[in-house]
């Protein structure tokens, strides 16, 4: 399987997840222009919905709850902006239409729902998000927590990376592929590339411990790596910033995650 998914150059969808690449995680990047409009169903998987650049209105219905609709939301014009997004989490048998105020893209994030959990359609704020920076030195990044296992979801996790000019990310290598709580947890996931200037490229390693996966890329703006296993560290050159939106999913809704024993070292810096 070729992990590295090249996006579009043209069109509403930048890039997408093929159905059936993985069992958990679903994801595709979308951009719309003003006055457009997007039609999703949830169908039995639940929904998270992040404004990446622009303003839209999202409206539709949730089971158990009836309609929803926020207006104007959005705050940010490139995900490079020291500014965390608006997003919507949206339960299993929900149907939403985003319509599109100004220039708009939106990455949609999809997990298997909990049709009889009846959580509510929610605006998920900047101001709730928790912001951290991570790693020191050279491996310093900076994270907003978008939808984290802290916060009401059946499966999704949801988290965005800002990672600085000749800096690595998702470093030291670390995994989450075995279902072996409390040591670690089994979750896919995929990462969705953005970069500045956007005729950059950054550098995606994915990998087993047996190496019956061992992948690198040269990932471009608007890419997705697609991550079933392994760890998966990433690295940006001189002269470049890197973005990428993570989305998670597995049996358990936990991020535990176990470092590349032949590289931990590196935490002791």
């Amino acid at each position: 399987m070729n992990l590295l998914i090249k996006s579009a150059g043209q069109g509403r969808e930048i890039v997408a997840l093929p159905a059936g690449a993985l069992e958990y995680v679903g994801f595709s990047a979308q951009r719309l222009v003003a006055g457009e409009t997007l039609a999703l169903d949830a169908g039995e998987r639940e929904l998270c919905l992040v404004l990446l650049a622009g303003h839209a209105d999202i409206a539709g219905e949730a089971p158990g709850q009836g309609s929803f609709a926020w207006d104007n939301i959005g705050e940010r014009q490139s995900v490079f902006e020291d500014k965390s997004p608006y997003a919507v989490y949206l339960p299993a048998g929900s149907q939403v239409r985003v319509s599109a105020r100004d220039a708009l893209q939106l990455g949609v994030c999809a997990a298997p729902g909990n049709p009889d959990g009846r959580l509510p359609a929610r605006l998920i704020t900047p101001q709730s998000m928790k912001r951290s920076v991570r790693g020191k030195g050279a491996n310093t990044r900076f994270v907003c927590d978008i939808l984290p296992d802290t916060e009401p979801a059946h499966s999704l996790l949801v988290v965005e990376v800002r990672t600085p000019s000749g800096h690595s990310s998702s470093y030291p290598p670390h995994k989450h592929d075995r279902d072996n709580l409390p040591a670690e947890s089994f979750l896919e996931e995929t990462y969705y590339h953005q970069v500045n200037p956007p005729q950059g490229f950054v550098f995606q390693r994915v990998y087993t411990d047996d190496r019956r996966i061992d992948q690198a890329m040269a990932v471009e703006d608007g890419n997705l790596v697609v991550v079933p296993e392994g760890y998966h560290p990433v690295s940006v050159p001189y002269g470049y910033e890197s973005y990428y939106l993570n989305v998670m999913a597995g049996p358990k809704r936990v991020w535990q995650f176990h470092n590349d024993p032949q590289h931990s070292w590196l935490l002791d810096l």
